[in-house]
């Protein structure tokens, strides 16, 4: 796994912009707001930052190279060290549902214009 593919997964979500943000970092939104992020150069201490649902959050804190996102922890984002630290299933499993609960928080006129 690497940038392009979590590329590829996010933009097959419905409606996904991408736009590089901060300078270097690859940001993928839903009616304006952000569900997940990488750098795009090297150095980087995180690979990809996304949210995570609240009951998830504090157990993935706990697994090996994921760790509360820079900045955003209180938002309850989480950040991987490395591209290792999910299985690709599972790290998909993930951005679908920060896409989903960034989704579901938008304003519901601009979830009607996104939905149809």
């Amino acid at each position: 796994m690497n940038i392009e593919w979590v590329r590829r997964v996010c933009l097959a979500l419905p409606h996904t912009t991408e736009q590089v943000q901060w300078g270097h970092d690859l940001v993928f939104k839903i009616g304006g707001k952000m569900y997940a992020a990488g750098p795009l150069e090297a150095p980087f201490d995180c690979c990809l930052s996304f949210k995570a649902a609240p009951e998830e959050f504090a157990e993935l804190c706990e697994r090996p190279g994921i760790i509360p996102a820079p900045y955003m922890a209180r938002a309850q984002w989480v950040a991987l060290e490395n591209w290792d630290a999910l299985p690709a299933g599972d790290l998909k499993r993930l951005i679908r549902q920060s896409y989903a609960m960034v989704f579901g928080r938008l304003p519901k006129k601009v979830r009607d214009k996104l939905s149809g």
